[in-house]
């Protein structure tokens, strides 16, 4: 590859993303870092990414959000969505969306960049020898019904028969493992 690969990193926690963006930039990636969706849409307006490492949650928005204008400023971008919240539902919906990999935090910039350029480890996730717990099952539910509508927390909570205020302590906390 004779041109510098652009990278975009949408990432709300700024230390996480300043350290992925210096590795990254260090291994001769031009690196566009955001931190929000509207930062990120406008950075795009100058900077056509040929790779995106998008958080799944901003701070409230949904890195999803990006995916469709990704694909409008370069159809071949390759698209990581990377999260601590990782669940079935999402990983289903951001490839859906257009993402070619899914990735869970905590993940270092060798990990990324393989994902990036399809050398993932955990592309061919052994099925598991347990059943998931009954929480786990909970969390895949939720976020299930939340994708469903749109990351509207009011809505799904309606379509849960839950008080908005439970669905959202409920969202933020982290998984269970299984």
């Amino acid at each position: 590859m004779s041109e510098i690969a652009q990278l975009l990193i949408v990432e709300d926690d700024e230390v996480f993303g300043e350290v992925l963006s210096d590795a990254m930039a260090a291994r001769g990636y031009r690196v566009g870092l955001a931190a929000d969706l509207a930062a990120a849409l406008a950075l795009l307006k100058a900077f056509r990414p040929d790779f995106a490492v998008l958080d799944l949650n901003l701070d409230g928005e949904s890195g999803l959000e990006l995916i469709a204008p990704l694909r409008v400023a370069n159809p071949a971008v390759r698209i990581l969505v990377l999260t601590g919240y990782a669940s079935i539902a999402t990983a289903v919906e951001a490839i859906r969306r257009g993402a070619a990999e899914y990735l869970t935090k905590p993940a270092d910039a060798d990990q990324i960049e393989a994902a990036l350029h399809g050398n993932s480890d955990q592309q061919a996730s052994a099925i598991p020898s347990q059943p998931m717990s009954v929480r786990r099952l909970e969390w895949e539910h939720l976020q299930r019904v939340l994708t469903e509508c749109e990351g509207n927390i009011s809505e799904a909570a309606r379509r849960l028969n839950m008080h908005r205020r439970t669905l959202q302590r409920k969202l933020q906390k982290r998984p269970v493992r299984h």
